[in-house]
């Protein structure tokens, strides 16, 4: 019989470093991209040289917006789709042939880097990856949400952390690359080597997690409360029935689950504060950020590295504190009115970074490199934290033969956010 009292204890914590590393691994393939613009540019801009003759004007491909557009896409078609594939496919199916693909992808694109391609070629190819490696990780994603709603919440809150340390780990990664100044092909192969290792490195934790004692009770927990259910109302005579003709054997093997609008009328709130979360930091992130100015404009070395110091590693880090922060403290709770009406706040974010010292915005307000890292690292805290909390709760609302397609769900809200966010992106960027 299941009972949560009677849990084994996660030795070592090592149920929780698998889960942070499952969640590490589901945001790698976007963050590596994203952070990854100035290579595929570099390589898309290349003069063309032919019949002898060089210096052809090179084609503006629009990599980051198509990236964008290709990356999202999937990611919405593909974790819908994943909402009814979990009722077909079995989770241990999905996530190892997943991050398979996601690793052949990753390979394919480190392999590139040495091999002479024309742009068109090029960026066919690129854009077919990202097409292709985003579909594998909308899966990977929704499939792994479901898988954790099954733990203790804090479980959920420490994948969330997970997927913010996949945001640093592009980040440091692309200062590493601008500091050390190694010819170009050589820094692009390191580059995309590391996240095929990362990827080797979280399906060894996925395939070693159900041989854990701790993980094996909780995993198992959807098949117990279907028997405990029905020897609930069973008469001590009917239960030795049900155990001496294997009855309780065949319960396990049918579990129903509820439709998959029933649980989205118990979530629906944390649905719609989580797309909004996401939608405020997409319209904005990084579309407007990157476009920020330092004032030491006259000092080089600084001005190099602004950027990606103070927005891309300010709101990864800021981030995945406040992915982290519910770990401790969970506020406000799952039924609190407050939890909606803070979400909706962070729409205040939008004119703030508008207003920071974008290059030949005639709207500036706050100048200083200051105010910018202040407002981001507000930005970036508040949408680790609000997204965790969202993603931590909904299972919660649901019965536990529920929680991998409320999972799906929330996952799908999550990337119906920033593909609304990315849409928004293009008005708001003409307007600074």
């Amino acid at each position: 019989m299941w009972n949560e009292k009677n849990a084994p204890t996660d030795r070592g914590q090592a149920v929780a470093l698998i889960i942070f590393v499952l969640g590490l691994g589901t945001l790698l393939p976007w963050n590596f991209f994203i952070t990854a613009s100035q290579y595929f540019n570099g390589r898309l801009t290349e003069n063309i040289i032919s019949n002898g003759t060089s210096g052809t004007s090179p084609k503006n491909y629009n990599y980051d917006s198509w990236m964008a557009l290709l990356s999202q896409l999937p990611l919405l078609l593909f974790t819908l789709l994943n909402s009814f594939l979990h009722q077909w496919v079995r989770e241990r199916i999905r996530v190892p042939f997943s991050l398979v693909g996601i690793f052949f992808l990753f390979s394919l694109t480190a392999a590139l880097v040495q091999v002479p391609m024309e742009p068109d070629n090029f960026f066919s190819v690129t854009m077919a990856t990202i097409w292709f490696i985003n579909m594998f990780s909308a899966v990977l994603q929704g499939s792994l949400f479901g898988m954790v709603g099954l733990f203790p919440s804090r479980y959920s809150t420490l994948f969330m952390s997970g997927q913010g340390l996949a945001g640093i780990f592009a980040a440091v990664a692309m200062l590493v690359s601008i500091l050390g100044k190694p010819d170009e092909s050589s820094a692009a192969l390191g580059y995309f080597i590391t996240p095929c290792v990362a990827t080797l490195g979280t399906l060894l934790c996925y395939l070693l997690l159900p041989h854990l004692e701790f993980a094996d009770f909780y995993l198992n927990r959807r098949q117990s409360d279907i028997v405990e259910k029905e020897l609930l109302g069973s008469t001590e005579k009917n239960k030795k029935d049900l155990e001496a003709n294997g009855r309780i054997d065949k319960l396990e093997e049918s579990v129903e689950r509820s439709s998959v609008l029933a649980v989205f009328k118990k979530i629906w709130l944390m649905a719609l504060c989580v797309t909004c979360v996401f939608a405020v930091t997409l319209s904005v992130f990084p579309v407007i950020t990157v476009r920020v100015k330092t004032v030491y404009g006259n000092y080089p070395d600084w001005d190099k590295v602004f950027t990606c110091v103070c927005c891309f590693i300010v709101f990864n880090v800021m981030d995945l504190a406040g992915r982290t922060t519910p770990y401790l403290i969970q506020w406000p709770s799952k039924k609190s009115l407050w939890l909606p009406v803070a979400v909706f706040s962070r729409l205040v974010f939008i004119p703030l970074l508008m207003l920071c010292n974008i290059q030949d915005s005639k709207i500036a307000l706050f100048h200083h490199d200051c105010a910018f890292v202040v407002i981001m690292a507000l930005f970036s805290f508040s949408n680790g934290y609000l997204a965790s909390l969202c993603m931590a709760y909904a299972p919660q609302l649901v019965q536990s033969k529920d929680c991998e397609t409320a999972g799906s769900l929330m996952t799908f809200f999550l990337v119906l956010g920033l593909s609304l966010g990315a849409s928004l992106s293009f008005p708001l960027g003409k307007l600074v």
